[in-house]
């Protein structure tokens, strides 16, 4: 496969490390994606609590998953396996509903990871039915948690040292989400895989419902500028796109075919300036390979100019997450 545009430096704003029993993906399974012929300088890790600690009180648990990311860093910045900066950033994880106690996790996270821990994310899914959830292993993850008292006192917790919530939630709670934001408006908010709607098991007119309000929730989110945008996490199942086929020739263009609308609403709605490219690795990988996945990304931006794709593909990362590239 010919990689396009190999010479344009990109930043991976959302990839994660697992080494589960139903799924495997450490530093020696990215460093073969990141080799695959894209340049890639460096990257953001975003949070799975994999790596938690099982010992100690549960609110300050987070922080084994902040040593670990920040472990991998130190050794990708040792130049052994090359100039790409691994965990360059570090989103680690808090239960925001325990309201302002995360303010000592959050202290232990920085003190640990100093020059890369940048926030947190707390995965929000909370769906009107189960049509998303069939494609997750645990289960449907616990509810309410946009809904829970402490969360602002949590967030504000954030907002005072200037770090930043990285936010997952399927696209239904994207107003939920709005209402939480304009209480907390001196935090920095990256919306995570293109607003993650849901399409799966519907007709084509629910499909299209579903868009245009998708569309009007991400234009209301857009007004605040303290808002961010991650565009990827196309290759997740809720999406319900099509995977190429065997013997595809040109696979990447079978994806952007489909992603195109979809990539294209959401750099018109947040600007080139606050939208930043991240992989959803290994979860998109149901989709393509790494790089088929960023051939697809590069097809789709095609006719932006060199500005707008510098931006999209490694300087908003770089400037929004605070990264120290060498």
């Amino acid at each position: 496969m010919d990689i396009l545009e190999p010479e344009l430096a990109i930043i991976d704003s959302h990839f994660h490390l697992f080494d589960l029993p139903h799924i495997r993906y450490m530093f020696d399974e990215h460093l073969a994606d990141i080799n695959s012929g894209h340049k890639v300088i460096a990257s953001v890790y975003s949070e799975t609590r994999a790596f938690k600690r099982s010992r100690g009180p549960e609110v300050l648990q987070p922080l084994g998953e902040v040593e670990f990311a920040n472990g991998m860093a130190a050794m990708a910045a040792s130049g052994r396996y090359g100039d790409y900066q691994l965990c360059a950033g570090i989103v680690g994880h808090a239960d925001l509903t325990h309201g302002a106690a995360v303010g000592e996790l959050l202290d232990r996270c920085m003190a640990a990871a100093p020059d890369r821990y940048r926030g947190i994310r707390q995965v929000t899914l909370d769906y009107p039915d189960e049509r998303p959830f069939k494609f997750i292993m645990s289960g449907r993850p616990p509810g309410g948690i946009l809904e829970n008292p402490n969360l602002i006192d949590g967030l504000k917790a954030l907002a005072k040292r200037g770090l930043s919530f990285d936010a997952a939630c399927y696209d239904t709670s994207l107003p939920r989400l709005t209402d939480i934001i304009d209480q907390v408006p001196d935090l920095q908010v990256i919306i995570n895989n293109s607003g993650n709607l849901v399409l799966v098991d519907m007709g084509p007119a629910d499909k299209a419902a579903a868009i245009n309000t998708w569309r009007k929730n991400l234009s209301e989110l857009a007004k605040r500028p303290n808002v961010s945008l991650k565009v990827g996490g196309f290759g997740m199942p809720t999406w319900e796109f099509d995977a190429p086929t065997e013997g595809d020739d040109n696979p990447h263009i079978t994806l952007a075919k489909q992603w195109q609308p979809f990539l294209d609403s959401c750099i018109e709605i947040f600007g080139s300036e606050r939208c930043m490219y991240g992989s959803n690795f290994p979860p998109d990988k149901r989709a393509s390979n790494y790089a088929t996945s960023i051939n697809a990304h590069k097809y789709m931006l095609k006719d932006y100019s060199k500005a707008e794709k510098e931006a999209i593909f490694a300087g908003n990362a770089a400037r929004i997450y605070r990264l120290s590239l060498h």
